[in-house]
């Protein structure tokens, strides 16, 4: 063993590094499955923000809504928030012109998120 493998050897991350680099091909085909799901659920969440954004601009009439883009813009929004948006709404309770599912799917996002990092990501190494 060299001298520089020692040395990485001693930093603080070595043993997940040495897990890494020692894990077998179905851990890292599954480690890229686990990284592939959480990185879809990153980007999930931004689309989330950029359909609340929309609606508040739409909501005051900042957009122009005869615009084409604008329009297809939130069509996409809409669909791609709405399937998850949906039954949250409907257990909600309503509280006038307040939506707060949004912060329910964050929070229902960050829990997923939890259980694939703490409990699906160890079972594969």
């Amino acid at each position: 063993m060299t001298q520089a493998w020692r040395e990485r050897l001693a930093e603080p991350g070595a043993a997940a590094y040495v897990r890494a680099v020692s894990a077998n091909r179905s851990s890292r085909v599954g480690l890229a499955i686990i990284n592939t799901i959480l990185f879809a659920l990153d980007i999930y969440v931004f689309i989330v923000i950029g359909a609340v954004i929309f609606s508040w601009l739409y909501a005051f009439n900042v957009v122009n809504t005869s615009n084409r883009f604008v329009g297809l813009l939130g069509e996409f929004f809409y669909k791609a928030t709405e399937p998850l948006l949906r039954p949250i709404r409907r257990v909600l309770p309503d509280l006038g012109g307040i939506d707060i599912s949004p912060i329910v799917l964050f929070i229902g996002i960050y829990f997923l998120r939890q259980v694939i990092v703490n409990v699906f990501a160890p079972a594969i190494l």
